[in-house]
């Protein structure tokens, strides 16, 4: 079968300023990095993850404060190795610490579900309690531990 043509061109296709803007900051960032890892020790450069020139600040992400408070000991270093890739006179050096949400393999985790006879006195235990608010809060927690036995798959 013959492959159709198009019928419009892709967004990026068309020359833009603000796209061609965009990738020279990127580069200058990519080339700010490279200052950077060039001017630090090995150990530290592998920890110095990004960077980003914002007006006169440079900011720079590590994985970890040890790092990051390894990192501030060649401030001066680093922004007189960047003064020549910048567009403006860089004077602040900010290191940022990223934090990355790791989410451990617990989908498999289910709740524990009571039995039915342990809703059903949770339920009659409810309407025995005298506080209205801690009443109406036990017959909403029986309520859906009844919704939640009935959805549950039985175990094998």
């Amino acid at each position: 079968m013959a492959k159709k043509p198009t019928s419009f061109k892709a967004a990026l296709s068309f020359p833009s300023r603000t796209i061609a803007h965009f990738y020279s900051q990127i580069e200058q960032q990519k080339q700010v990095l490279q200052r950077i890892h060039e001017v630090l020790p090995a150990t530290i450069a592998q920890h110095a993850l990004h960077c980003v020139v914002n007006g006169k600040k440079l900011l720079v992400y590590t994985d970890t404060a040890a790092w990051a408070s390894q990192l501030r000991f060649y401030n001066s270093a680093i922004l007189a190795a960047i003064a020549p890739v910048t567009r403006e006179s860089v004077s602040i050096m900010q290191i940022k610490v990223r934090v990355e949400t790791l989410q451990t393999a617990s989908p498999s985790r289910k709740p524990n579900i009571p039995s039915a006879e342990k809703i059903e006195f949770i339920h009659n235990h409810s309407l025995t309690v005298s506080d209205e608010q801690l009443k109406l809060a036990l017959l909403r927690l029986s309520t859906t531990l009844a919704k939640l036995s009935k959805h549950q798959a039985p175990a094998l």
